[in-house]
């Protein structure tokens, strides 16, 4: 005799079928390379920054020694 204390619960399916893993693996990699174009875009506004620094530099360094 089983308890009446018992219930039968729906087991839960935690393993993800294969659409889920893929849609997951999708997911990813879109965020990879929105992530990638991010860092790449970033790079490009550091880049420009230093070199007009760098050339602004230059100049105040000519202009120095003209003086």
């Amino acid at each position: 005799m089983e308890p009446a204390c018992r219930k039968d619960k729906p087991k839960l399916n935690s393993t993800p079928t294969r659409g889920d893993r893929a849609k997951q693996k999708s997911a990813q990699q879109e965020l990879k390379q929105r992530q990638r174009a991010e860092i790449y875009a970033l790079n490009k506004v550091m880049t420009e920054l230093e070199q007009q620094q760098f050339e602004a530099f230059c100049k105040q360094m000519q202009s120095q020694g003209e003086s």
